[in-house]
C-alpha cells in the first residue's frame, strides 16, 4: 500500500465531512468556509510512541488520544472545534494498526463533528501529529490571563489516574486508570459553556499544579491556595499508593486532560448547575490569592512549592 492507497482506503471517509469543509481530503489543500462573525482558534500536540503513549497501548486508543488532546486544547479555549488534520510518521504499514487507530480516531471525531480534512504520512519512527481547528465568538476565547484574587478554582474531573496507571503493572490493569490513560475525554461541552462565566482556564495535561501555575504566572504572578481535602482523586489511585502517593500523582502526574478554571465568587451556583445540565461533576478546590505562588493545605498536607510537572528533556 503506497502513501495515496493509504489515505483514500483508511483515512479519506467523505461522510464524515461537515457545512465548514468546502473541500476536504483529495487535493493539495483544503477549503473552508468560515462562519461569518467568529474568530479561529487552532491548536496541534504531537505524540510520539515511548514517550506520549505506550507500546502496549490499543491502536484504537492512540488514535482516541491524539485527537483528544487537541479537542481539550480546543475547551480549554472555550471554542467549538469543526476541522483536524493528521500527520502519521511510521516505521512500517500495517493495516490492522491503521484501522484500528483510525477507528479510534473517526470514533471521537464523529462524537465532536469534527472533520478531518487533510494531513501527510511519511516513512519513520512511530508519531502522531493532530491540529485541530476552532471557532469562538469574537473576543471570547477563554486564556489562561485572567484569574483575579478571590476567585474559585474549579477541576471538571478527577485526577491522578493517568499517572497512576503508568506507576505500577497493577495500576495499569485497573479498568478505570487504564481508562483515564487511553481514553481521555476532552470536555468541549463545559468548554464552550463556560465562555461567558470562566475568568480563565487550561486544561490539565503537566500536572495540576504546574498548569494552575500558568495560570497564575499569566494572570500577573497571583497565588493560589488549593484545599488538599477537596481534590477529587481515584479510588483506585488511593488504594493502591495509598493518599499520599494518589495525591503526589495528582498535584504533578499530568495527563489528565480535565479542565481546570476559575470563576468569581458569585457565579457558583451557576457553575454547579451548568455541571448538572450537562451531567458534568465540576470540583471547587480552592481559591486564587494575591500572591504567594501556589500551596495545598489540609489532610496533613502543607505544599508550598509548585511541581514542575511534565517537561520535555532534550539529549544533549
Amino acid at each position: 500500500m503506497d502513501e495515496f492507497e493509504l489515505i483514500d482506503q483508511i483515512f479519506h471517509r467523505p461522510e464524515e465531512s461537515t457545512p465548514q469543509v468546502a473541500l476536504g481530503i483529495g487535493d493539495d489543500g483544503a477549503v473552508l468556509n468560515v462562519t461569518v462573525g467568529k474568530q479561529s482558534v487552532v491548536v496541534m500536540d504531537t505524540l510520539v510512541a515511548g514517550v506520549h503513549f505506550l507500546d502496549s497501548q490499543p491502536p484504537d486508543s492512540i488514535g482516541h488520544r491524539a485527537l483528544a488532546v487537541n479537542l481539550s486544547d480546543i475547551a480549554a479555549m472555550g471554542s467549538v472545534p469543526r476541522w483536524a488534520t493528521l500527520s502519521l510518521t511510521l516505521p512500517e504499514v500495517n493495516g490492522d494498526w491503521l484501522n484500528g487507530f483510525a477507528d479510534g480516531f473517526f470514533d471521537l471525531a464523529h462524537r465532536h463533528e469534527v472533520a478531518l480534512v487533510g494531513g501527510d504520512t511519511t516513512a519513520g519512527p512511530l508519531a502522531v501529529s493532530v491540529t485541530v481547528g476552532g471557532e469562538v465568538e469574537p473576543e471570547g476565547a477563554l486564556r489562561r490571563a485572567g484569574a483575579r484574587p478571590g476567585d474559585f478554582v474549579y477541576l471538571s474531573g478527577p485526577i491522578g489516574g493517568a499517572a497512576a496507571a503508568l506507576s505500577s503493572t497493577e495500576a495499569y490493569g485497573d479498568p478505570d486508570l487504564k481508562r483515564a490513560l487511553c481514553w481521555p475525554q476532552p470536555r468541549t461541552a463545559l468548554g464552550m459553556a463556560l465562555g461567558s462565566i470562566a475568568h480563565s482556564a487550561i486544561d490539565i495535561s503537566d500536572g495540576l499544579l504546574a498548569d494552575l501555575g500558568h495560570i497564575l504566572k499569566a494572570s500577573g504572578n497571583l497565588g493560589a491556595k488549593i484545599e488538599a481535602d477537596k481534590l477529587p482523586l481515584f479510588e483506585q489511585a488511593v488504594a493502591l499508593l495509598g493518599y499520599p502517593g494518589a495525591l503526589e500523582l495528582a498535584l504533578g502526574g499530568g495527563d489528565d486532560y480535565e479542565l481546570c478554571f476559575t470563576a468569581p465568587e458569585k457565579r457558583h451556583q451557576e457553575i454547579l448547575a451548568t455541571g448538572h445540565r450537562l451531567d458534568q461533576d465540576l470540583f471547587w478546590i480552592g481559591r486564587i490569592t494575591e500572591h504567594g505562588g501556589c500551596s495545598v493545605h489540609g489532610n496533613g498536607i502543607s505544599l508550598d512549592t509548585v511541581s514542575p510537572g511534565y517537561q520535555h528533556v532534550w539529549p544533549g
